[in-house]
């Protein structure tokens, strides 16, 4: 499978939430149609529900998609476990207003950058398997 990372950079460009970015661009391995999956993600958008206090949407579209293509909770949980494990090393924070430095005027990672992250890994996590 040819990545699809630029695929769901475009989408976040294109007025899609991180969660919907990353997961409707796989939303055809999840076995679901854009339209449904872009309704499961819309309240994830900004840290759930905009609140920035959650963790980055990009991580929970791609987890989401994970489940969908697993449909095994012990190797989704595993999967999952790794993506976070990779997202925390690279970014220093899961949680939103931490990556969007909110607290400290530091931003860690833009979320156009999230995006391409998490697509990267769950790419990673399912190629790999």
């Amino acid at each position: 499978m040819d990545s699809r990372v630029n695929e769901a950079e475009n989408r976040k460009r294109n007025g899609y939430n991180c969660a919907q970015a990353v997961a409707c661009t796989y939303c055809d391995l999840a076995g679901i149609d854009e339209d449904t999956m872009k309704n499961l993600m819309q309240g994830f958008a900004v840290g759930m529900g905009g609140s920035m206090e959650g963790t980055c949407g990009a991580l929970v579209g791609a987890t989401s998609v994970l489940g969908m293509i697993n449909r095994n909770p012990q190797k989704t949980v595993k999967a999952t476990r790794e993506m976070m494990q990779d997202f925390l090393e690279q970014n220093g924070t899961a949680v939103c207003k931490e990556l969007k430095g909110i607290n400290d005027g530091i931003v860690k990672r833009e979320c156009i950058d999230c995006v391409k992250d998490a697509a990267c890994l769950l790419e990673k996590s399912f190629l790999t398997e």
